[in-house]
């Protein structure tokens, strides 16, 4: 596994690149021999010091596993960002390895991601409001997957995702889900609307 290991704000020295690489690679490689690369990022914030992990896990699902902590000590934050991703590995690992193979073509729904920004329409400099529309800050391409509601679940968590919108594979609807402010997940279903206006 390819471990890229880079600093924000601070310069991070060879004995803890070498620290992060076989702390690291001992973490994940015990759940996935063939996870391909893995990114470390360190930032200075104040007086804490942050660590950002990102796994590429390799089976061919486009999973990936984020992880990230802060604390006053540099080697702490690596570590407990780096049991994070541990946990995460070891609580999915069975299921990932199961959905092993890249979804058929016809299963994935090309989109346009946007990025708009918060200000809100009652903010514009001029005062107009003739257009109400968000302005859009950045655009990217994207996918939607299609997955069982459980797979939806494991991807939003191990990517640190606040939503998540796919395709149901059971009813071919899509769907979303997120976390709510009290820890549990909400999933909205689009195809039971669709039921409810066709029995109507």
């Amino acid at each position: 596994m390819q471990v890229t290991v880079s600093g924000k704000h601070l310069d991070v020295g060879s004995a803890m690149q070498e620290y992060v690489e076989v702390e690291l690679q001992s973490s994940v490689t015990k759940y996935f021999e063939r996870a391909v690369s893995a990114d470390v990022v360190f930032t200075k914030i104040r007086h804490l010091f942050r660590a950002d992990i990102i796994v590429n896990e390799g089976t061919g699902t486009h999973t990936i596993i984020k992880a990230s902590a802060e604390d006053d000590d540099i080697h702490a934050s690596f570590d407990i960002a780096c049991a994070k991703v541990e946990k995460q590995l070891r609580r999915y690992k069975r299921k990932i390895k199961d959905h092993h193979k890249d979804k058929p073509i016809s299963e994935i729904i090309s989109a346009t991601k946007y990025v708009l920004s918060g200000a809100s329409v009652e903010d514009a400099s001029d005062g107009s409001q003739e257009n109400d529309a968000p302005l859009i800050i950045a655009e990217k391409q994207t996918q939607i997957e299609t997955l069982s509601v459980s797979d939806a679940v494991m991807r939003m968590d191990l990517g640190q995702l606040p939503a998540l919108m796919f395709k149901n594979s059971k009813t071919k609807a899509i769907n979303v889900i997120y976390r709510r402010e009290d820890g549990n997940i909400s999933w909205i279903d689009a195809s039971l609307v669709e039921k409810s206006q066709k029995a109507a």
